[in-house]
């Protein structure tokens, strides 16, 4: 299996549990998986991706350091969408 496929998929995943704890309240849990969304996205080779996703990729470092943490778990639940979609019609 492509293995940039399986480090999106992981992404994808992981934003996902960011969102679902910053939305259920369990903060500890949500911050390490966002710090664990963090080092995946340096898992990804980036020169082999469609050039609007590297984009993508490139700003979600920056959506994720806001001060709000709903804010944060919703771009999280924004961006888990969108990798789970990349992943599935491109890799």
């Amino acid at each position: 299996m492509n293995s940039n496929k399986i480090a999106i998929e992981s992404l994808s995943m992981d934003l996902l549990r960011v969102a679902l704890g910053y939305h259920k309240g369990s903060t500890k849990m949500a911050d390490r998986f966002l710090q664990e969304s963090l080092k995946r996205i340096d898992e990804i080779q980036k020169d082999k991706l469609e050039s609007y996703f590297a984009k993508i990729l490139s700003k979600l470092p920056q959506e994720l350091s806001k001060v709000n943490k709903l804010d944060v778990a919703e771009d999280a639940l924004m961006y888990s969408t969108l990798c789970k979609n990349y992943a599935k019609k491109f890799l």
